[in-house]
């Protein structure tokens, strides 16, 4: 008997818990006379760990990015909280990315590449078939030097994206932590991230996809459409 699947993250929700409501209260409610600078902190980052934690126990599953994220927001707080140097904050925004493309090219050799939770997801690709088609042709050695390229393309993507974080940091957070020009700072850097960053880092990963994809197809002999998981509701139907 299979296991149900596990439920999908509401993306719509996520962007209101972890973008807009924290941008709202570090931009607009974090003023003396309302919340002022560290209830406002307090209350903005409450949203991304509340969620954070509502998603696993609603989901009951928690990875590696998730964690890193849940751990950006602590350290986003307890720096402030701390009056830490802005110069750490810069450091903070940059690691995360830099911890992720590092363990992805660290698990490479592992049973459980992190390269798999980006790409050769099995929640997306059919890799039962895949496998099959490998096999039959032999090529599984080919795909593993396949799988090894997209790595480096995967751990890239974050470095480039490590890279920016800190110059748009290093760039945007000048003010003195607890205050509300801080805040605002704040509220700027989680706007940059979609805006500056999100872009080339999402263009570097379709190229990765891309790659992955046409190098399937070419070993396997297999059409997109037959690479692609088929979703249950749609097998269902046809049968």
């Amino acid at each position: 008997m299979s296991s149900a699947p596990a439920k999908k993250e509401n993306l719509l929700i996520n962007l209101v818990f972890n973008i807009l409501i924290p941008t709202l209260v570090l931009s607009k409610l974090s003023k003396d006379g309302l919340l002022g600078p560290v209830l406002g902190l307090v209350v903005a980052l409450a949203f991304p760990l509340g969620y954070g934690v509502w998603d696993f126990l609603e989901r009951r599953k928690a990875n590696f990015i998730a964690v890193i994220g849940f751990l950006s927001v602590l350290l986003t707080g307890g720096f402030a909280l701390t009056h830490l140097n802005t110069f750490w904050f810069a450091v903070k925004e940059a690691g995360m990315s830099l911890v992720i493309g590092s363990v992805v090219l660290l698990s490479a050799g592992s049973k459980q590449p992190l390269v798999r939770t980006f790409l050769y997801n099995d929640q997306v690709i059919d890799t039962e078939r895949v496998a099959g088609a490998l096999s039959a042709r032999n090529a599984t050695a080919d795909f593993n030097r396949l799988m090894r390229r997209c790595t480096w393309y995967v751990a890239t993507s974050f470095l480039v994206s490590a890279l920016l974080n800190f110059v748009v940091a290093s760039w945007v957070i000048l003010a003195e932590p607890g205050t509300p020009a801080f805040n605002e700072q704040l509220a700027v850097i989680a706007l940059s991230n979609w805006i500056i960053i999100m872009p080339p880092f999402m263009v570097m990963m379709a190229f990765s996809l891309w790659q992955l994809f046409s190098g399937i197809k070419k070993l396997t002999g297999l059409e997109l459409d037959a690479i692609i998981k088929t979703p249950p509701e749609k097998t269902a139907a046809k049968s």
